[in-house]
């Protein structure tokens, strides 16, 4: 009985759902750090050495930690197929535009050490800071348009048809969330930059760090009184839910209602503590940042992105992507998933392959402990970057 319930279409949904959260919360905070250290480059290491130190406290774990990003897109293929055709084909300019920004991180890592001139080291830093800040905000625009909903409605042959822009998603409360999203990874990153690097850069970074952690939870409780006034959107499933029916998003009903992203934590109070954390524990960072607590700083730094990503999942649930065009229409966990077997199959192969991921993760960063010097990078010569 328990392996049937645990095998249940409705049981594998709800999983699902919450893997694809842990993934997109793992990308979030892994990567997160790698982006905000990117966009802090410029501001953080005035001399060479000192972008070196820097650069070095990311470079040997920035491909590992886009595996996140890898997984995210790929449970999303795999396990949400509606949602992956709809999101990348209507995003497609702005992931066109992420995609651009994330290729000249490899690239800056692997040429910027190439020559000596300082010209062309100043060219690469730059780019590094694209390939950190241009996701860092695009990634926040696309959490601000799902949350207002996506004008899509699908033909009777289940054929999705897009209506909307580029210019269309860059619309002001969207780049709002794209804001919070910056200076979210931005604090990331120098939590990670003053836990790891050493000298001024921890400094300066310490100083930035303060106001992105402050600007974080000021912004995030902003974009709470934005859902709370409505301004936000919100949708509401008012048809019977059937958990285990077919994959289908256009047998159910769904409205627009401005107050619909708060009806989860309304009916269950507990939830509030998800938000709560996404505003206090930006500004336990910013504190930890001034009393030079670097590890409770990135563990508080950690916690507040994960329970940011967390608020966006909670309030949406069991909406996956809303149709601002045809709100019926719209991709909920119960009707846009793949099949009971794929998501079956997929799950056996997750319980196996993620404990190795996570323990091969450990074991990287356990090798890598320890601060980024001006001297060991100095003494580390043409291996280090």
């Amino acid at each position: 009985m328990m392996i049937d319930f645990l095998f249940s279409y409705e049981t594998l949904r709800l999983v699902w759902w919450v893997l694809l959260g842990v993934l997109l919360i793992g990308f979030a905070v892994m990567d997160g750090f790698d982006m905000g250290v990117g966009t802090l480059l410029p501001f953080v290491a005035k001399e060479d050495i000192e972008r070196r130190v820097a650069i070095n406290t990311i470079g040997p774990v920035w491909e590992g930690n886009q595996v996140w990003f890898i997984l995210g897109g790929g449970a999303i293929f795999a396990a949400w197929p509606a949602l992956y055709a709809m999101s990348f084909s209507g995003f497609y300019l702005a992931m066109f535009l992420v995609l651009c920004a994330l290729i000249l991180r490899p690239v800056g890592f692997k040429y910027r050490s190439k020559k000596p001139d300082p010209a062309w080291r100043a060219r690469w830093d730059w780019a590094l800071f694209i390939g950190g800040a241009v996701p860092s905000l695009i990634f926040g625009v696309a959490v601000g348009n799902t949350l207002q909903g996506v004008p899509f409605h699908f033909t009777p042959d289940l054929r999705p048809i897009y209506e909307g822009n580029l210019f269309g998603l860059l619309n002001p409360l969207a780049l709002y969330c794209g804001l919070v999203s910056l200076a979210m990874l931005t604090m990331h990153g120098a939590a990670w930059l003053t836990f790891k690097a050493d000298g001024a850069v921890a400094g300066r970074a310490r100083d930035f760090g303060t106001m992105a952690a402050f600007l974080t939870a000021l912004l995030f409780a902003g974009g709470g009184v934005l859902v709370w006034l409505g301004l936000l959107g919100g949708y509401r499933v008012t048809s019977p839910i059937v958990w285990d029916g077919p994959s289908n998003p256009l047998l159910k009903t769904v409205v627009a209602d401005p107050a619909a992203w708060l009806a989860n934590f309304r009916a269950h109070p507990a939830l509030w503590a998800v938000p709560a954390l996404g505003v206090v524990a930006p500004l336990l960072a910013a504190i930890g940042f001034r009393a030079r607590w670097e590890g409770l700083t990135f563990l508080a730094s950690k916690l507040g992105v994960a329970m940011i990503v967390a608020t966006v999942g909670v309030a949406m649930f069991p909406i996956l992507l809303p149709s601002s065009s045809n709100p019926g229409h719209s991709l909920a966990v119960f009707d846009a998933s793949s099949s009971r077997a794929t998501l079956r199959n997929m799950l056996l192969a997750t319980v196996i392959f993620m404990p190795l991921i996570l323990a091969y993760t450990a074991w990287v960063y356990s090798v890598l402990w320890g601060k980024v010097t001006e001297k060991s990078v100095e003494d580390a010569g043409h291996s280090a970057y």
